[in-house]
This record gives structure tokens, C-alpha cells and sequence, in this order.
């Protein structure tokens, strides 16, 4: 195992990115400062004021991601198949930012559903073809570093959304309606940094021999390798349930209905932070490392958050949480893209998320469950139990993938 890169290198590794990564980590930032401004204060507008069940957030949540999931497989084959990413990208992005208004007007939790249906079928459209098109911008040397980057770009947004919630509800006493309408501004900058400053690169997958056909019998052509790395990342996601749990588990003990965005504030500057060190890293040491110091550090979160009986330890749950995110959420993509073949990688990538997101489906609906009937201690030492389980599949199974181009 070779020695962590230094900051040097990663600063000179940065530098050496195609503008494409920054303009699609630009555009990730703007989005997700929109769609957190949103989610950070939606469990709550959907308890408080939808009167939503705990078991009815889980099953939103977890149905929108799982929805999400299943929309990659075909966008992803889609984008294989016509060889140019980018228009999916700005569809799947233009629905998220129509969407934003629904959510400050809904009068019903049948609207927040179906925002978030919605919502996610555009992130499903966007999220294969754009995670290939980071890897056709990328020569595999860069990968981890340019996903890492693109993470970290996305978890700075994460952290303004928040941030942004908190001052609002701040200014406008509470109204969580009203503040939900900011979100607007930032979706729509977004779009129109994909329209203006996105370019596919040279000549796509329809350009190789052996493009291809939009059926879903291509998958087939993914080799095992490819299959080890999708069963892993279910697994992770398994142990890892919505995030929406951890702003009610802080509005559980008692943080104010206006501070509780702080929780995702604190996890995503964590993972703002350590992202694109962790991507850079996975170029460079042995990804089994990575992998287990970030399940290490998810098993801590759920062991603090299950005994946590104040804010902080909330939020030092989140943080470290956080930090899981940011040690493994960029290397499955780097893996990813590896192992799939490079006229396959948005179908790669599309099933890659549908078996991670039937797996947060699961997940949310198993936390949600056991908050209702056993407490939220449950619900977190349960996906300690999860993360060790993953724990043992990564000792016995994970091995280097070699490198596709």
C-alpha cells in the first residue's frame, strides 16, 4: 500500500482536471443548495405540519431514492446508446428545479410525494449519465480525484442549503413555507450552467465499435467484478438509512425547530471537507482501507447517535457520518467506473444506483419502523449491525479492480 498522496500532489492533481469536472461540480453545488435548503426542513414541515407518521417520512424518502435508482438503469443504457450525456443531464436537472415550488405549496403529504416523485425522476435521468460523463472527461489516474472533487463541489451546496435554512427561518420567524421558496433561485442557476458551460467530450460510446443496443440484455456484458462492487455498495447503503432520520433525531432531543437544519450543516461540511482527499486518495492506496475506516466511521455515528440524549452528540453523530459519506461515496464511483467497460459505464452506473437505491428503500423503511415501535435508539444500532455486516464483506471479498479505459 502506497503512502496517502500529499497535499502537494493533490493540489497539483486538482489543477490538472478538465473543466468539464468543474462545471458539473458547479452545477451539483447550486443544486444540492436547493434541494438541501428543502430536504434539511421538509421531515419537519411534513411532522409538524402535514402531521406525517415517522414510518410515512421513511416510506417517502426511501420510494423517491429507490425512484431515482430505477430511472438511472435507463438513462444511463440511454446515454450509452446515443453516445451524448449532456441533454440528459440538463432534462434531469430542469425537472429537479421545477419542482423546487411544489414543496412550499403543498397543502397535503400527497404533494410532498409526489415533488419528490418527481424530484427524483430527475436526479435518475441526471445521475448515470453524468457519473459516466465524469469518467469520459477523466483518464483513470484522475478518477477518484474527480469524483472526490464533484463530491465535494456537491457537499459544499449541501452545507449553503442548510445554512441558508437557518438564516431564513431565522428572518422569517419560522415560516417554513416561505423560506422552501429561496430554493428556486439556486435550481434554476444550476440549469443554466449545464445549457452554457457543459461540453461532451470528443466522440462518445456511439463513436466505439461495439456500441451497444438500448436493451436491457447489454447489462449482461458487465463483468463480475463489476457484480462485486454493486453487491457492496447495496450493502453499505443498507447500513446507511435517509438522512432526513438524523434531522429528526436532533428535533428528538430537544435542538429548536429552527436550528435543527445545523445537523445537516455539520455533516456536509465534513464531507465537503474530506471528499476530494478521499477521492485523490483512492488513486493512490488500497481502496479496502478506505472503505473500512468509512464504515468504522459510520458505526460510530450510529452507536453515538443511539445514546445521544442532547444536540450535541447529535451533532457529533452527523459529523461523523459525514465523514463516512466522504471516504467511501466517491471511491464506489471510482470503482464503478473501473470496472465497467467504457461503452457500458452508464449502464454501469444505472444499476449500480438501482441496487443501492432499493437498498435506502429498504433501509428507510426498516428506520422508520423501528423508531415506531422500539424508539430511535433502535433505529441507529440496527445500522451499526448493518455496517459491520459490510465490514465483513469488504475483508472477504474487495480486492484492487483493475483499471478499464
Amino acid at each position: 500500500m502506497s503512502a496517502p498522496p500529499s497535499s502537494n500532489s493533490a493540489s497539483t492533481t486538482w489543477r490538472a482536471l478538465p473543466a468539464g469536472i468543474w462545471a458539473l461540480g458547479f452545477g451539483s453545488l447550486f443544486m444540492d443548495m436547493s434541494s438541501e435548503l428543502i430536504h434539511s426542513l421538509l421531515p419537519l414541515f411534513l411532522v409538524s405540519g402535514l402531521g406525517a407518521s415517522l414510518i410515512a417520512v421513511g416510506v417517502i424518502e426511501g420510494v423517491a431514492e429507490a425512484t431515482a435508482a430505477a430511472t438511472k438503469v435507463f438513462s444511463g443504457a440511454l446515454s450509452d446508446f446515443l453516445g451524448r450525456r449532456k441533454w440528459l443531464l440538463v432534462l434531469g436537472y430542469g425537472m429537479a428545479a421545477l419542482t423546487k415550488p411544489i414543496f412550499p405549496l403543498a397543502t397535503s403529504i400527497g404533494w410532498v410525494a409526489t415533488a419528490r416523485f418527481i424530484d427524483r425522476v430527475g436526479k435518475g435521468i441526471r445521475g448515470a449519465p453524468r457519473d459516466a460523463l465524469v469518467a469520459d472527461f477523466t483518464p483513470p489516474r484522475l478518477r477518484g480525484a474527480a469524483y472526490g472533487l464533484r463530491q465535494a463541489l456537491d457537499s459544499v451546496g449541501a452545507v449553503l442549503g442548510p445554512l441558508l435554512a437557518v438564516l431564513l427561518m431565522f428572518l422569517l420567524a419560522g415560516d417554513l413555507r416561505l423560506s422552501m421558496w429561496v430554493a428556486v433561485v439556486p435550481a434554476a442557476i444550476t440549469v443554466a450552467i449545464l445549457i452554457a458551460c457543459v461540453r461532451e467530450p470528443g466522440p462518445g460510446p456511439a463513436a466505439r465499435p461495439g456500441k451497444p443496443r438500448l436493451t436491457l440484455a447489454a447489462i449482461r456484458r458487465l463483468p463480475p467484478r463489476f457484480w462485486l462492487v454493486a453487491l457492496l455498495g447495496a450493502i453499505f447503503t443498507l447500513a446507511r438509512f435517509s438522512e432526513a432520520f438524523l434531522v429528526l433525531r436532533a428535533h428528538d432531543v430537544g435542538l429548536q425547530l429552527g436550528l435543527a437544519p445545523l445537523v445537516m450543516i455539520v455533516m456536509n461540511a465534513l464531507y465537503a471537507g474530506i471528499a476530494y482527499p478521499a477521492g485523490a486518495a483512492a488513486d493512490r492506496v488500497d481502496r479496502r482501507t478506505l472503505l473500512l475506516l468509512g464504515l468504522a466511521s459510520l458505526i460510530a455515528a450510529d452507536l453515538v447517535l443511539a445514546v445521544a440524549a442532547s444536540p450535541t452528540p447529535v451533532l457529533v453523530g452527523a459529523a461523523l457520518w459525514g465523514l463516512h459519506m466522504a471516504l467511501t461515496q466517491g471511491l464506489f464511483s471510482k470503482l464503478v467506473a473501473d470496472t465497467a467497460p467504457a461503452e457500458l459505464r452508464g449502464s454501469g452506473f444505472g444499476v449500480f444506483n438501482l441496487l443501492t437505491g432499493g437498498a435506502l428503500l429498504l433501509a428507510s423503511v426498516i428506520a422508520g419502523s423501528l423508531w415506531s415501535a422500539f424508539g430511535a435508539a433502535a433505529t441507529f444500532l440496527a445500522g451499526a449491525g448493518f455496517a459491520a455486516i459490510a465490514g465483513i464483506g469488504v475483508v472477504a471479498g474487495v480486492r484492487r479492480a483493475p483499471e478499464s479505459p
